[in-house]
């Protein structure tokens, strides 16, 4: 198990990484590549790559908890460090440790350990270490030498499952091993650590819900937990942990990657959010698209938390981090109790400050400069998580009745980025409908649309390799087309047009919300090749902010200590 504390070795390694070393043979491959970490050498890409992230400390006012009340807290962090390990082993499929003592240096040590694997999330999956080959699609998920066609033709009911690893029995053919199986020692101490704290839970819902998460994280079965998360209202404090997204599945998008995170709510802000969840069937009405694809009735038990984040771990503490989030994403679950979002503002005014801002201030025309806020920040990423809610979860048939199964079955590896991009133009939608309804100061409209703009200039610079990177891209390159922005070619600065963005944005929506209700895999694949790549001229304007040496995304000091809670830690020995 991963150590509480500050991570000495990555943290320490951060200003490391300049400092450049020595070259040695890395793990084998038998896939050669040749990445920019070859071709400058390990020591030289941790030089250049030392400013990819800004360090921020994850810390939050405990002070109204009392020692039983931060007691169950500690457990819940150390709940989600156990996820630590499991995404190691589903990010790689070799030994962790054996990784590790290959990497030549303590700088790219550093990345490898920040990447949790041998390849470089925030730069298009480039691995760190000589003679690593390209990241598989499909990961340890799958056997390295299955292919599409032999999964395809499996008579394996459960392939398909987001809770089951693909394997080879002794006579090389293709079985299913459930997680709860795979990975059941770790997962025994996470479900320990969560029952120990819901006994300090003084919230029952809270308790009953860390009980059954236990129980799930055992079994494979979350649908009764989801449920009764979405239940509860009053916990002050929150936990999102297990198998949860599947991005890290870039062959089909069917397998969750596990991941934890601890939340502290903040009571103020959430009452300020509550009253947007009450719009959203009005709004799914008035989407602009055919009435088959809104038929669905969003549910209307969902609920807007705002919360300061004290712990990431696994999936959600790799590459890009997360600042908002949108569950659960059982499709049944959404339909029966809608979803919560959380929005995590500690994180998010880190990412504007570091990273959203100084991007605005090089790559924004100077007089709509003013329009970028961070309440518009928030909004917009509030409202990208509200959307999600909205549209369609099945696919329909010819007669626009539902009977082909879920979007995520019918777009397979597109599905998460169809959904992504989704969300991000709806939110905006949302935004300007609720605007004109007089639900939001329609004085600020502008700021929301200019503060899209360079927010999308900020998600751009992830690359192409994960769902939000190709659900960026296409956003953009569609915008550019249509006129929504120019960019003024003395400067290099970008300008909105904000009817021709609202156009846009009307078009983008149909687009994306028709391809999921027909299911059309051939569409979304088609969009895809054409519109999620980055092109020379943006390519450009991205190197003048690496020049800028603006970082590209946040890594955290997190831990027991950084909280003051070290004391409560568990003894290692069970």
């Amino acid at each position: 198990m991963a150590t509480l504390k500050l991570r000495t070795l990555g943290l320490a390694c951060l200003a490391v990484l300049a400092l450049g070393a020595c070259q040695q043979k890395a793990p084998e491959s038998n896939v050669p590549a040749t990445s920019e970490a070859a071709k400058s050498g390990t020591a030289g890409y941790a030089a250049a790559h030392a400013g990819d992230y800004a360090v921020v400390p994850l810390k939050a006012d405990l002070s109204r908890f009392d020692e039983q009340g931060r007691r169950m807290i500690a457990k819940l962090v150390e709940a989600s460090d156990v996820m630590n390990a499991i995404y190691w082993q589903q990010s790689w499929s070799g030994d962790r440790a054996t990784l590790l003592a290959r990497a030549p240096d303590d700088a790219t040590r550093a990345l490898v350990e920040i990447n949790f694997g041998p390849w470089d999330r925030l730069n298009e999956d480039a691995p760190l270490i000589d003679g690593i080959g390209p990241r598989p699609a499909g990961g340890p998920f799958y056997p390295s030498d299955m292919n599409k066609a032999e999964f395809e033709v499996a008579a394996l009911p459960d392939k398909t499952s987001n809770y089951t690893l693909l394997r080879r029995d002794s006579a090389g053919k293709l079985i299913t091993v459930p997680y709860h199986k795979a990975y059941r020692a770790p997962l025994e101490r996470a479900a320990t650590l969560l029952r120990e704290a819901a006994a300090l839970s003084a919230d029952k819902s809270f308790a009953n819900y860390l009980t059954m998460r236990a129980d799930a994280l055992l079994s494979d079965d979350f649908r009764a937990s989801d449920l009764a998360w979405m239940d509860m209202k009053s916990n002050p404090v929150d936990i999102v942990i297990g198998p949860i997204e599947t991005y890290e599945d870039q062959l089909y998008g069917y397998k969750a990657a596990y991941e934890g995170l601890v939340l502290i709510k903040d009571i103020e802000w959430s009452q300020k959010l509550a009253r947007f969840a009450k719009f959203l069937p009005a709004l799914q009405q008035g989407l602009p698209v055919d009435a088959k694809y809104k038929a669905e009735i969003p549910g209307s038990d969902a609920d807007l938390n705002a919360y300061q984040v004290v712990y990431y771990a696994g999936d959600a503490n790799v590459g890009a981090k997360t600042i908002a989030i949108n569950l659960p994403n059982d499709e049944e679950v959404q339909l029966r109790k809608g979803t919560r979002r959380l929005q995590l503002e500690n994180v998010m005014q880190a990412k504007f400050d570091a990273i959203l801002m100084p991007i605005a201030k090089q790559l924004i025309a100077d007089d709509q400069l003013q329009h970028v806020t961070f309440d518009a920040f928030f909004g917009n990423t509030m409202f990208h998580e509200v959307a999600h809610g909205l549209g369609i979860k099945n696919v329909l048939d010819k007669s626009g009745i539902d009977g082909k199964g879920t979007v995520d079955e019918a777009l397979k590896e597109y599905s998460s980025s169809f959904e992504e991009g989704k969300a991000d133009i709806l939110g905006l939608y949302m935004i300007d409908a609720l605007s004109q309804q007089g639900e939001l100061d329609k004085a600020k409209l502008m700021d929301s649309y200019v503060t899209f703009l360079a927010g999308i200039l900020r998600s751009v610079r992830f690359g192409t390799a994960d769902a939000h990177g190709k659900a960026n891209m296409l956003r953009f390159n569609f915008f550019a087309e249509q006129g929504a922005f120019t960019r003024d070619a003395s400067s290099g600065k970008y300008r909105v047009d904000f009817e021709k963005m609202r156009t846009a944005m009307n078009t983008l929506s149909a687009k994306l919300l028709t391809v999921q209700g027909d299911g059309d895999y051939a569409q979304a694949k088609r969009m895809t090749e054409a519109l999620g790549v980055i092109k020379p001229e943006l390519a450009g304007d991205l190197a003048r902010l690496k020049d800028a040496k603006i970082p590209v995304d946040i890594r955290f000091e997190q831990g027991l200590d950084v909280l003051g809670l070290s004391q409560y830690a568990t003894p290692k020995a069970r």
